[in-house]
């Protein structure tokens, strides 16, 4: 199960193909197998496009070679400025994954090269290439493409280039089968407008869309602008929610470009799915985040078969709107709420345990193995509470796309500060066995340092380096749409996983020796209070040891075996998501030691301040 199979494409494409092991069967994970060079199409046939429509504008008077560009088909007739030459060559291409993927590569490249003056005709060579892969009948073609953010970059450049669409006497329209442009222009004086969209969805019918800006919202135009509306009817089983969420988008993507100055749009979908126990919501499509948000809208009104919603396109990261169908409870709220609390319960009890180390540290540090015993605990806590904080960041940087340089570097430190804390709760369970097995065996403070940080932090950054450089050359150290490390293509995650799993099983063992040392004292004494006390003492050591030594962190097998399952990561969530309050309570807290030294700290600080008769 996860192993990797890479087989070349026939002859007459260039790519690959990549299958998965999942239940001793191979399954297709993804197929870069092409038939198109776009490379080659859009630098060099749109050269000489645009060659030809220059030797066609200044005629006799030009000095280029304007024979040569009709000889490659791109003369008087064949060939403007809209770049409608190159489209024969795409729409006589088969819409498979790989062509998918190009051709997205490709409009991506027209949008921020080609995106000046948008005119209607560009808008309609633009929207027909677009529609090849739009199509109803390959939309199952897009589960195989090998950038899963492919449906959002698509969506952006679709925005960018039809944002620019000049409009001819205050308004324009332009209508393919799976792709729809309008634009009208727009001012204080003039009545609400509306666009209606009515489109095919597949071979039973049609779906319709509607979009309205209301007059009390034109009110605030200071000036004459346009409004640009694209409605998608397949695009929304591209952009799918999140896989735990039972929901999908159930009307048309309807994409608006609207002045800064509107805060409040109308839009009306109609359902695909007209199930009346169905539930409906409102979103947005997030453009940074690659994601459905419901903050970007709310519901007015839902019934049977149409939703009305009310969305609020001025932030930028919303420019797109839909409707999921949820028939039951979305279910991965409640494991975003674990994480979220628990990371922030974890921060700020990591805060305060270093802060109470800080403060006792001479009083509970006297002995050598004490200041060793506290020495890992500090490096625990600090290495924790700099990954849980990275841990969030990265969440908030997570997009690949926009900020990739900003992902890696996120991912880089994030896995050398949880492969740390893992090196450090080893470090830990080395120095437990030395006190229980090695008496005579004393090592001196300078040893143990070296030692200490060799393998707490020496460890953690040679397999940091070693993975990001192996894998990132190759693109291959990221996962798709977050901040962490890859798994189907390179396996980049093992560099996390092995090493975490290792220390947890040596740390096992640890405390089998302590559960074995500790009960041992009291046997053969035949008092049945001593083997209470046993009992207790080995409960309490066992509590004591499996969050410093992160036992905890063995759930996460479970989550590998099974990871669509969400119980399993609640639990994974719950047991670790709060490490850094159990860390607080059993390593520090609950220290008979660390409590003396507060109170002897506490008992200092009255008498100093005079708060003591």
């Amino acid at each position: 199960n996860g192993a990797i199979c890479i087989q070349p494409c026939s002859p007459s494409f260039h790519g690959e193909t990549s299958f998965v092991c999942e239940d001793r069967k191979w399954q297709m994970l993804s197929d870069a197998c092409a038939s198109l060079d776009v490379q080659s199409l859009f630098q060099v046939r749109l050269l000489l496009c645009t060659l030809a429509c220059v030797c066609n504008f200044l005629g006799r008077q030009t000095l280029l070679p304007c024979s040569f560009t009709k000889h490659f088909g791109a003369g008087n007739h064949s060939c403007q400025a809209d770049f409608s030459c190159i489209i024969p060559d795409i729409l006589s291409s088969p819409a498979i994954p790989g062509n998918i993927a190009d051709i997205v590569e490709l409009l991506k490249k027209i949008s921020l090269l080609l995106s000046e003056n948008v005119t209607r005709g560009k808008m309609q060579s633009y929207s027909r290439i677009a529609n090849h892969i739009l199509n109803s009948s390959i939309i199952s073609n897009w589960a195989f493409v090998k950038d899963r953010n492919a449906g959002s970059v698509l969506l952006d450049s679709v925005n960018l280039f039809a944002g620019k669409l000049l409009l001819r006497n205050g308004s324009e329209s332009i209508q393919e089968p799976f792709i729809a442009t309008k634009g009208y222009s727009i001012h204080r004086n003039s009545s609400g407008k509306s666009f209606d969209f009515s489109m095919e969805f597949n071979s039973t019918g049609n779906i319709t869309g509607h979009v309205v800006i209301p007059e009390e919202e034109l009110l605030r135009l200071p000036r004459a602008s346009k409004a640009i509306s694209v409605a998608f009817p397949t695009l929304g089983a591209i952009l799918e929610p999140n896989q735990l969420e039972p929901a999908f988008v159930n009307g048309m993507v309807l994409s608006v470009s609207l002045p800064e100055e509107l805060q409040n749009i109308l839009l009306t979908f109609e359902k695909l799915n007209k199930l009346e126990q169905a539930g409906a919501q409102c979103v947005g499509w997030h453009s940074a985040e690659r994601r459905w948000d419901p903050r970007a809208c709310r519901l007015r009104a839902h019934n049977a078969t149409a939703v009305v919603c009310v969305c609020a396109p001025r932030r930028r990261a919303y420019r797109s709107f839909s409707i999921l169908m949820a028939p039951a409870a979305p279910r991965s709220s409640l494991l975003g709420c674990v994480t979220r609390v628990g990371l922030g319960l974890s921060v700020l009890s990591l805060v305060l345990c270093l802060l109470i180390e800080a403060v006792v540290w001479h009083h509970v540090t006297k002995t050598e193995i004490t200041y060793m015993r506290h020495f890992c605990l500090v490096n625990i806590a600090a290495s924790l509470l700099v990954a849980d904080v990275l841990f969030i960041l990265a969440a908030v940087v997570h997009n690949t796309a926009l900020n990739y340089q900003l992902c890696v570097a996120a991912t880089f430190f994030l896995h050398f500060f949880y492969l740390a804390l893992f090196f450090w709760m080893f470090t830990l369970g080395l120095l437990i066995l030395y006190g229980l097995l090695l008496i005579f065996f004393k090592i001196t403070r300078s040893v143990f340092l070296a030692a200490a940080f060799s393998i707490g932090y020496g460890c953690p950054l040679v397999i940091s380096i070693l993975t990001v450089a192996i894998t990132e050359p190759k693109n291959g150290y990221l996962r798709s749409g977050a901040c962490w490390l890859n798994w189907y293509e390179t396996k980049a995650l093992l560099a996390f996983v092995v090493p975490a799993l290792s220390i947890i099983v040596m740390n096992l063992i640890v405390v089998v020796v302590v559960v074995v040392k500790t009960g041992r004292s009291s046997l053969g004494e035949g008092c049945k209070s001593q083997d209470l006390s046993s009992v207790i003492r080995v409960s309490k050591n066992v509590a004591l040891l499996t969050p410093l030594l992160g036992l905890t962190w063995g759930f996460g097998l479970a989550t590998i075996i099974d990871s669509r399952s969400l119980a399993f990561h609640v639990v994974f969530a719950l047991l670790n998501a709060f490490q850094g309050f159990f860390i607080l309570l059993f390593g520090t807290l609950l220290d008979r030691k660390t409590r003396e030294a507060l109170r002897m700290n506490c008992l200092s600080s009255r008498r100093k301040w005079g708060l003591e008769k």
